[in-house]
Protein backbone atom coordinates (compact mmCIF):
# COMPACT_ATOMS: atom_id res chain seq x y z
CA UNK A 1 0.00 0.00 0.00
CA UNK A 2 2.98 2.29 0.73
CA UNK A 3 4.16 2.59 -2.83
CA UNK A 4 0.73 4.89 -3.64
CA UNK A 5 2.41 7.51 -1.12
CA UNK A 6 5.53 7.02 -3.42
CA UNK A 7 3.69 7.09 -6.71
CA UNK A 8 1.90 10.68 -5.85
CA UNK A 9 4.81 12.12 -3.66
CA UNK A 10 7.30 11.58 -6.77
CA UNK A 11 5.10 13.02 -9.60
CA UNK A 12 4.81 12.98 -12.89
CA UNK A 13 1.59 10.86 -12.91
CA UNK A 14 -0.40 14.16 -14.10
CA UNK A 15 -4.20 14.91 -12.06
CA UNK A 16 -5.77 12.04 -13.88
CA UNK A 17 -3.07 9.48 -13.26
CA UNK A 18 -2.96 11.00 -9.51
CA UNK A 19 -6.70 10.60 -9.08
CA UNK A 20 -6.40 6.89 -10.23
CA UNK A 21 -4.25 5.90 -7.85
CA UNK A 22 -5.61 8.01 -5.01
CA UNK A 23 -9.18 6.05 -5.70
CA UNK A 24 -6.93 2.56 -5.94
CA UNK A 25 -5.51 3.44 -2.56
CA UNK A 26 -8.88 4.35 -1.20
CA UNK A 27 -10.18 1.00 -2.38
CA UNK A 28 -7.43 -0.87 -0.41
CA UNK A 29 -7.38 0.75 2.21
CA UNK A 30 -11.27 0.03 2.36
CA UNK A 31 -10.55 -3.70 1.89
CA UNK A 32 -7.82 -3.45 4.36
CA UNK A 33 -9.62 -2.27 7.32
CA UNK A 34 -12.73 -4.40 6.46
CA UNK A 35 -10.10 -7.26 7.11
CA UNK A 36 -8.64 -6.40 10.00
CA UNK A 37 -12.56 -5.55 11.54
CA UNK A 38 -13.54 -8.76 10.47
CA UNK A 39 -11.07 -10.99 11.78
CA UNK A 40 -9.46 -11.89 8.12
CA UNK A 41 -6.15 -11.39 9.13
CA UNK A 42 -4.31 -13.33 6.11
CA UNK A 43 -5.94 -11.34 3.95
CA UNK A 44 -5.30 -7.81 5.26
CA UNK A 45 -1.20 -9.23 5.02
CA UNK A 46 -1.89 -9.76 1.70
CA UNK A 47 -3.86 -6.38 0.84
CA UNK A 48 -1.26 -4.72 2.43
CA UNK A 49 2.01 -6.51 0.63
CA UNK A 50 -0.09 -6.51 -2.45
CA UNK A 51 -2.51 -4.10 -2.68
CA UNK A 52 -5.08 -3.38 -5.55
CA UNK A 53 -5.18 -6.68 -7.02
CA UNK A 54 -5.47 -8.54 -3.65
CA UNK A 55 -8.01 -6.02 -2.85
CA UNK A 56 -10.01 -6.65 -5.60
CA UNK A 57 -9.93 -10.37 -5.10
CA UNK A 58 -10.97 -9.83 -1.36
CA UNK A 59 -14.32 -7.83 -2.67
CA UNK A 60 -15.52 -10.48 -4.76
CA UNK A 61 -14.77 -13.26 -2.68
CA UNK A 62 -14.92 -12.27 0.97
CA UNK A 63 -16.90 -9.14 1.38
CA UNK A 64 -19.42 -9.65 -1.10
CA UNK A 65 -20.25 -13.23 0.42
CA UNK A 66 -20.26 -11.90 3.82
CA UNK A 67 -23.47 -9.46 2.77
CA UNK A 68 -20.57 -6.40 2.78
CA UNK A 69 -21.48 -5.75 -0.51
CA UNK A 70 -22.25 -6.54 -4.03
CA UNK A 71 -24.99 -3.47 -4.63
CA UNK A 72 -24.14 -0.02 -4.52
CA UNK A 73 -28.09 0.72 -3.13
CA UNK A 74 -27.04 -1.42 -0.27
CA UNK A 75 -29.14 0.42 2.71
CA UNK A 76 -31.29 2.44 0.62
CA UNK A 77 -33.38 -0.25 -1.18
CA UNK A 78 -36.91 -0.55 1.05
CA UNK A 79 -36.49 -3.83 2.74
CA UNK A 80 -36.71 -7.17 0.70
CA UNK A 81 -36.81 -4.85 -2.43
CA UNK A 82 -33.91 -7.36 -3.90
CA UNK A 83 -36.08 -10.41 -3.08
CA UNK A 84 -39.08 -9.25 -4.55
CA UNK A 85 -37.77 -8.17 -8.04
CA UNK A 86 -36.07 -12.06 -8.10
CA UNK A 87 -39.49 -13.51 -6.73
CA UNK A 88 -40.82 -12.14 -9.57
CA UNK A 89 -38.15 -12.61 -12.29
CA UNK A 90 -38.34 -16.34 -11.10
CA UNK A 91 -42.27 -16.61 -11.63
CA UNK A 92 -42.33 -15.08 -14.99
CA UNK A 93 -39.45 -17.83 -15.74
CA UNK A 94 -41.87 -20.43 -14.07
CA UNK A 95 -44.43 -19.16 -16.43
CA UNK A 96 -42.78 -19.08 -19.49
CA UNK A 97 -40.22 -21.86 -19.16
CA UNK A 98 -41.31 -24.10 -15.83
CA UNK A 99 -38.07 -25.66 -15.43
CA UNK A 100 -37.56 -27.64 -12.11
CA UNK A 101 -34.32 -24.98 -10.99
CA UNK A 102 -36.72 -22.12 -11.37
CA UNK A 103 -38.98 -23.77 -8.78
CA UNK A 104 -35.90 -24.67 -6.95
CA UNK A 105 -34.49 -21.04 -6.90
CA UNK A 106 -37.93 -19.55 -5.74
CA UNK A 107 -38.19 -21.77 -3.24
CA UNK A 108 -34.95 -21.30 -2.11
CA UNK A 109 -35.82 -17.18 -1.28
CA UNK A 110 -38.85 -18.52 0.17
CA UNK A 111 -37.46 -20.50 2.73
CA UNK A 112 -35.03 -18.45 3.55
CA UNK A 113 -37.66 -15.78 4.30
CA UNK A 114 -39.19 -18.12 6.68
CA UNK A 115 -42.13 -18.81 4.30
CA UNK A 116 -42.18 -22.21 4.92
CA UNK A 117 -46.01 -22.92 3.56
CA UNK A 118 -44.49 -21.57 0.23
CA UNK A 119 -41.18 -22.91 0.05
CA UNK A 120 -42.87 -26.61 0.72
CA UNK A 121 -45.03 -25.83 -2.71
CA UNK A 122 -42.16 -24.61 -4.64
CA UNK A 123 -40.05 -27.54 -3.38
CA UNK A 124 -42.59 -29.78 -4.55
CA UNK A 125 -43.21 -28.43 -7.49
CA UNK A 126 -39.44 -28.41 -8.27
CA UNK A 127 -39.37 -32.50 -7.28
CA UNK A 128 -42.46 -33.17 -9.80
CA UNK A 129 -40.42 -32.02 -12.47
CA UNK A 130 -37.23 -33.51 -11.65
CA UNK A 131 -37.27 -36.01 -8.83
CA UNK A 132 -33.55 -37.05 -8.84
CA UNK A 133 -31.55 -33.83 -8.59
CA UNK A 134 -29.78 -34.00 -5.22
CA UNK A 135 -30.73 -30.51 -4.48
CA UNK A 136 -34.34 -30.49 -5.00
CA UNK A 137 -34.36 -33.30 -2.69
CA UNK A 138 -32.42 -32.48 -0.25
CA UNK A 139 -33.73 -29.17 0.09
CA UNK A 140 -37.20 -30.75 0.47
CA UNK A 141 -36.60 -32.71 2.88
CA UNK A 142 -35.06 -29.85 4.56
CA UNK A 143 -38.28 -27.93 4.37
CA UNK A 144 -40.27 -31.01 5.79
CA UNK A 145 -38.02 -31.29 8.37
CA UNK A 146 -38.56 -27.77 9.54
CA UNK A 147 -42.23 -28.22 9.11
CA UNK A 148 -42.25 -30.69 11.78
CA UNK A 149 -42.87 -33.89 8.55
CA UNK A 150 -39.68 -35.66 9.80
CA UNK A 151 -40.99 -39.06 8.56
CA UNK A 152 -42.09 -37.57 5.30
CA UNK A 153 -38.47 -35.94 4.79
CA UNK A 154 -36.27 -38.92 5.75
CA UNK A 155 -36.53 -40.58 2.77
CA UNK A 156 -34.89 -37.82 0.79
CA UNK A 157 -32.35 -37.25 2.80
CA UNK A 158 -31.09 -40.78 3.15
CA UNK A 159 -31.32 -40.80 -0.14
CA UNK A 160 -29.40 -37.86 -1.25
CA UNK A 161 -26.51 -38.49 1.92
CA UNK A 162 -26.41 -42.21 0.71
CA UNK A 163 -24.56 -40.85 -2.71
CA UNK A 164 -22.97 -37.81 -1.04
CA UNK A 165 -22.24 -37.36 2.26
CA UNK A 166 -20.69 -34.21 1.88
CA UNK A 167 -23.95 -32.97 0.15
CA UNK A 168 -24.22 -28.81 0.39
CA UNK A 169 -20.75 -28.95 2.90
CA UNK A 170 -22.27 -31.58 4.95
CA UNK A 171 -25.48 -29.75 6.04
CA UNK A 172 -28.09 -32.23 4.33
CA UNK A 173 -26.00 -34.80 6.48
CA UNK A 174 -26.58 -32.64 9.59
CA UNK A 175 -30.45 -32.56 8.69
CA UNK A 176 -30.61 -36.38 8.48
CA UNK A 177 -29.21 -36.49 11.82
CA UNK A 178 -31.69 -34.02 13.06
CA UNK A 179 -34.59 -36.24 11.39
CA UNK A 180 -33.45 -39.48 12.39
CA UNK A 181 -33.25 -37.76 16.23
CA UNK A 182 -37.28 -36.17 15.93
CA UNK A 183 -38.64 -39.58 14.48
CA UNK A 184 -36.34 -41.49 17.74
CA UNK A 185 -33.95 -42.99 15.98
CA UNK A 186 -31.45 -42.17 18.42
CA UNK A 187 -28.70 -45.10 17.31
CA UNK A 188 -29.15 -43.81 14.05
CA UNK A 189 -28.83 -40.25 14.98
CA UNK A 190 -25.49 -40.74 16.83
CA UNK A 191 -23.95 -42.77 14.21
CA UNK A 192 -24.92 -39.68 11.48
CA UNK A 193 -23.30 -37.09 13.66
CA UNK A 194 -20.21 -39.11 14.17
CA UNK A 195 -20.10 -39.58 10.76
CA UNK A 196 -20.56 -35.45 10.27
CA UNK A 197 -17.93 -35.00 12.75
CA UNK A 198 -15.69 -36.99 10.71
CA UNK A 199 -15.92 -34.85 8.22
CA UNK A 200 -16.24 -30.99 9.28
CA UNK A 201 -16.65 -29.36 12.82
CA UNK A 202 -19.66 -27.36 12.61
CA UNK A 203 -20.52 -26.27 16.24
CA UNK A 204 -24.04 -27.26 14.92
CA UNK A 205 -23.01 -30.88 15.07
CA UNK A 206 -21.18 -30.99 18.35
CA UNK A 207 -23.72 -29.40 20.51
CA UNK A 208 -26.75 -31.77 18.93
CA UNK A 209 -24.48 -34.98 19.32
CA UNK A 210 -23.79 -33.74 22.94
CA UNK A 211 -27.52 -33.89 23.85
CA UNK A 212 -28.20 -37.13 22.74
CA UNK A 213 -24.92 -38.31 24.70
CA UNK A 214 -26.12 -36.67 27.54
CA UNK A 215 -29.44 -37.99 27.05
CA UNK A 216 -28.08 -41.50 27.26
CA UNK A 217 -25.68 -40.27 30.37
CA UNK A 218 -22.45 -40.96 28.11
CA UNK A 219 -21.57 -37.90 30.15
CA UNK A 220 -17.62 -37.53 29.16
CA UNK A 221 -17.88 -38.06 25.71
CA UNK A 222 -20.68 -35.16 25.14
CA UNK A 223 -18.14 -32.97 27.77
CA UNK A 224 -15.92 -33.26 25.65
CA UNK A 225 -17.62 -32.37 22.67
CA UNK A 226 -19.08 -29.45 24.24
CA UNK A 227 -15.22 -28.49 25.42
CA UNK A 228 -14.63 -28.17 21.95
CA UNK A 229 -16.99 -25.98 20.58
CA UNK A 230 -16.11 -22.97 23.34
CA UNK A 231 -12.12 -23.82 22.95
CA UNK A 232 -12.62 -23.63 18.89
CA UNK A 233 -14.76 -20.03 19.64
CA UNK A 234 -11.70 -17.06 20.27
CA UNK A 235 -10.30 -18.32 16.70
CA UNK A 236 -12.58 -18.40 14.20
CA UNK A 237 -13.40 -15.01 12.21
CA UNK A 238 -16.44 -12.48 13.63
CA UNK A 239 -18.37 -13.61 10.86
CA UNK A 240 -18.21 -16.87 11.77
CA UNK A 241 -18.85 -16.50 15.55
CA UNK A 242 -21.67 -13.95 14.79
CA UNK A 243 -23.38 -16.69 12.89
CA UNK A 244 -22.59 -19.63 15.02
CA UNK A 245 -23.02 -17.47 18.10
CA UNK A 246 -26.29 -19.55 18.83
CA UNK A 247 -24.33 -23.04 18.99
CA UNK A 248 -21.56 -21.39 21.33
CA UNK A 249 -24.25 -19.98 23.49
CA UNK A 250 -25.52 -23.80 23.52
CA UNK A 251 -22.71 -25.29 24.19
CA UNK A 252 -21.81 -23.11 27.48
CA UNK A 253 -25.03 -23.59 28.61
CA UNK A 254 -25.32 -27.75 28.37
CA UNK A 255 -22.02 -27.54 29.60
CA UNK A 256 -23.11 -26.41 33.37
CA UNK A 257 -26.27 -28.34 32.93
CA UNK A 258 -23.89 -31.96 32.87
CA UNK A 259 -23.65 -33.46 36.28
CA UNK A 260 -19.95 -33.64 37.17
Amino acid sequence: MLRYFFEIFNGGLGIPGTIGVLLVFAFTAWMFVHAIRNGEYIWAVIIFMFSGLSALLYFFFVYRASGGGGNPMAGFELPGAADRRQIKRLQADIHHLDKPHHHLQLADIYFSQGKLDEAEASYRAAYERDPKDDDIRAHLGNCLARRGKPQEALPLLQAVCAQNPKHDYGYTLMTLAETQAATGQIDAALATWRQVLSLYGYPRARVQYADLLTQRKEYAEARKSLEEVINDAPYVTKFQRKQEAVWFNRAKAALRSIPE
